[in-house]
């Protein structure tokens, strides 16, 4: 990934990734489960600095989110091949230093109870990636670190935090 543009400040937060099959609005949570096709890692890159302006300035900060590779995924693994992961290690180190480690059990909520949320919020679709939360331990990257994001029995994605040229 290369270091974008704006921000001084750039976080890594692993994430277990939802890949949904099916879609809806307002689906109950114990139906949810019905529209996961499979899981993947992913790795949800903050501009820290961009968003602690917004959120001081009561602006949006979906900038801070949003931008050129701040979401970088590993491939898909459906859930007929792995399940529905629920427990088991996620974490993220940087140069070979963990720095984020815990299990999936320690979600605040599950997947199903996330997509019962959003669906709520706005229509989800087959093909929506949904990036359900990430363990104590975000912290900076800067060019030149390289990064490993795992869930077991999911995968891996790792990479590189090049310089912008």
């Amino acid at each position: 990934m290369t270091y974008p543009l704006a921000t001084a400040e750039l976080h890594h937060e692993v994430e277990l990734v939802v890949a949904l099959a099916g879609g809806g609005s307002d689906v109950p949570a114990d139906r949810c489960r019905d529209l996961i096709f499979g899981y993947s890692v992913g790795v949800d890159f903050t501009r820290r600095d961009l968003q602690r302006m917004a959120k001081s300035s009561a602006r949006p900060w979906d900038m801070a989110k949003g931008f050129d590779q701040s979401a970088p995924c590993s491939a898909i693994v459906s859930a007929a091949d792995v399940g529905h992961p629920r427990a088991g290690s996620i974490g993220l180190s940087v140069n070979g230093d963990t720095r984020q480690a815990a299990d999936l059990s320690d979600l605040t909520w599950s997947p199903e109870e996330t997509l019962a949320h959003l669906s709520g919020l706005v229509e989800l679709t087959p093909g929506d990636l949904v990036f359900t939360g990430t363990p104590a331990g975000v912290g900076p990257v800067m060019p030149g670190d390289t990064y490993r994001a795992w869930v077991q029995g999911v995968g891996e994605v790792c990479g590189e935090i090049v310089a912008r040229r």
